[in-house]
């Protein structure tokens, strides 16, 4: 995989719009502002793409102008960090504007630079990491680094300074406390703190035993599920395959995977369907390892761990639970290709390498 360079003050870090188009609507003003100031008290230099304020109705109907901010930032070699707004369901949309681009898959070889973000934002990942590039499953500019209360959460914060260091390896560790989500983001919540709670549980190993390493792989199930199923577009599964950006039943025998269920709060039936057809398709006993993320709110927190407990009965591979990364909140950050150790008997994550090029 290539690398970017870790950042430094004085970079330029593009915001990008590449889902739902919230960035660009009236009632997200105080959250753009917010995310704009706390990377300028970073010492970095936000831009903020063409299209990505337009709005959701435009971004909606114009897939095309979200793949063009996208390349656009890869194509500029002064912009050294790319910072993905906010999820939503249609990112997928942009990779045949981008995968039939050669002057775009060139740029990301050849100036490769962060990007971060979760949820839709899983999408780009993949298509990111099937060019080549090593990106970061974590914080995204609105629900982050735009952090209503007076801070960013600190447990986050730790994480994306990381983007500043280039540490030979790291550990993920839990988080002490965990947030509940906001009934609201409107600008009457500046300044507040999120109800917070202490954590209970920690990682849980909740199959299996031993030590594994592998490469870092995944992202938000629904995300991964669609694009095997076309659940929500029809079109999706094509756009896959038509692609390769899914990995080969050998490909997944190095990776871990890393799984979390979305906003949705779905239903432990639906884990259930979906875990099921990841067996079907031999993902989940060709991995070497999974790491599941701590459901939001704790909603289904025990139901989820009965559904992974009964699907992998009949499989080896080691469960670890109540990961801080995902939808749920605070987040680490975790390095797409990167070699992971996950100790399932200690219950300890561990990147085992730089994360960073020279």
């Amino acid at each position: 995989m290539i690398k970017p360079k870790c950042l430094k003050k004085g970079d330029k870090v593009a915001i990008v719009c590449l889902s739902r188009g919230l960035l660009g609507e009236p009632f997200c003003k105080h959250e753009l502002d917010l995310g704009v100031k706390r990377l300028k008290e970073f010492g970095l230099e936000p831009v903020i793409m063409p299209n990505a304020l337009k709005g959701m109705d435009y971004l909606e109907k114009h897939p095309e102008a979200k793949a063009q901010d996208l390349k656009d930032a890869f194509l500029d070699e002064s912009i050294k960090g790319i910072i993905s707004a906010i999820g939503g369901i249609d990112t997928y949309k942009l990779i045949p504007y981008l995968m039939e681009d050669e002057e775009f898959k060139e740029a990301v070889i050849n100036h490769p630079k962060i990007f971060t973000g979760f949820s839709d934002t899983t999408n780009n990942h993949l298509m990111l990491n099937k060019i080549g590039l090593s990106t970061f499953y974590g914080p995204c500019l609105l629900v982050d680094i735009a952090e209503l209360d007076n801070e960013m959460l600190p447990y986050t914060k730790k994480y994306f300074e990381k983007f500043f260091l280039n540490e030979e390896h790291y550990e993920i560790t839990p988080s002490p406390v965990w947030y509940s989500d906001r009934k609201s983001y409107g600008v009457e919540e500046l300044g507040k703190p999120r109800e917070s709670h202490q954590e209970e549980h920690g990682f849980e190993t909740i199959h299996g035993n031993g030590i594994v390493t592998g490469k870092l792989y995944g992202g938000c199930i629904e995300s991964i599920y669609d694009a095997y199923m076309g659940t929500r577009f029809e079109d999706e599964p094509e756009i896959y395959e038509k692609y390769q950006i899914l990995p080969t039943e050998e490909e997944w025998k190095e990776k871990i995977l890393f799984l979390e269920t979305s906003e949705e709060r779905m239903l432990p039936k639906t884990l259930e369907k979906i875990l099921i057809e990841f067996k079907r398709r031999n993902i989940l006993q060709n991995v070497k390892g999974i790491i599941v993320g701590k459901p939001i709110d704790e909603v289904y927190y025990e139901e989820y761990k009965d559904v992974y407990k009964k699907v992998f009965m009949d499989i080896d591979t080691p469960v670890l639970y109540n990961v801080n990364f995902g939808h749920s909140v605070p987040r680490c950050l975790l390095p797409y290709g990167d070699s992971a150790t996950i100790d399932y008997d200690n219950k300890t994550i561990t990147i085992n390498e730089e994360i960073f090029a020279k």
